[in-house]
């Protein structure tokens, strides 16, 4: 007797994707269309406070700390083609200066824009045909998924080109000295006598020959002490 057998979908298929992509509802950065109804001019506006997802920012050099609040305002537009998502983000964001490694704060205002699409319309806003079902998706949009949509990658997007690539404390920041480290901004009038280094080797030698001139005067003049005491014991 043989063993029944079912096929199952290999874990790189694309339903498997699909499933592990599924959006979560309690996810605070995915957000619900339905109320909107597909009906184009129909409008919603949301606003939620989240904590900040992981490496939102530059990772290792300026971001928003894992957890910190973000405070968010939607406009939802119902249109032909599907729902356009317009917001803007609050937060601050934490880093490091990159001249003197002060710690550096920044608070940011982020507007962003994204078109999310109906899965059953084509770039026009219409109905896709049957024979159209196995084409290519359009790139320039991000589909719904059961009237949801997720927030994140474009919020991640908008902070990333907001924040400077090489953050300072100030414009007019000192930064630290290149021999010893010492902060400029907290000492302003602090340097370092210059020495060639090409010179360095000569005025060791010259350090030297004086040394050996010092030491032959004094032992010339040891020897006429020495002289001097002979003859007067001999008269």
């Amino acid at each position: 007797m043989l063993a029944a057998h079912f096929w199952q979908p290999p874990h790189d298929s694309k339903a498997g994707r699909a499933l592990s992509a599924r959006l979560d509802h309690r996810n605070p950065l995915v957000f619900d269309t339905h109320e909107l109804g597909r009906r184009p001019g129909s409008l919603q506006r949301l606003s939620r406070s989240v904590e900040a997802p992981t490496v939102l920012g530059v990772e290792g050099v300026i971001g928003v700390p894992e957890g910190a609040p973000v405070e968010i305002d939607l406009r939802l537009e119902s249109v032909m083609e599907g729902v356009l998502v317009t917001g803007t983000a609050r937060a601050s964001a934490e880093g490091e200066c990159v001249r003197c490694l002060e710690p550096v704060e920044l608070d940011l205002d982020v507007d962003f824009q994204e078109m999310f699409s109906y899965p059953d319309s084509d770039d026009r806003g219409r109905s896709k045909a049957a024979a159209d079902d196995e084409a290519e998706e359009d790139e320039s949009m991000t589909p719904l998924e059961d009237g949801m949509f997720d927030l994140e990658p474009m919020l991640r997007d908008a902070v990333v080109l907001a924040l400077p690539m090489q953050p300072v404390c100030r414009e007019d920041c000192e930064g630290l000295c290149s021999e010893c480290g010492a902060n400029l901004n907290e000492n302003p009038g602090h340097h370092h006598d210059a020495v060639d280094a090409r010179w360095a080797a000569l005025q060791g030698l010259a350090g030297s020959l004086g040394t050996d001139e010092k030491d032959n005067m004094s032992g010339k003049a040891s020897d006429g002490d020495v002289r001097s005491a002979a003859e007067k014991q001999e008269k």
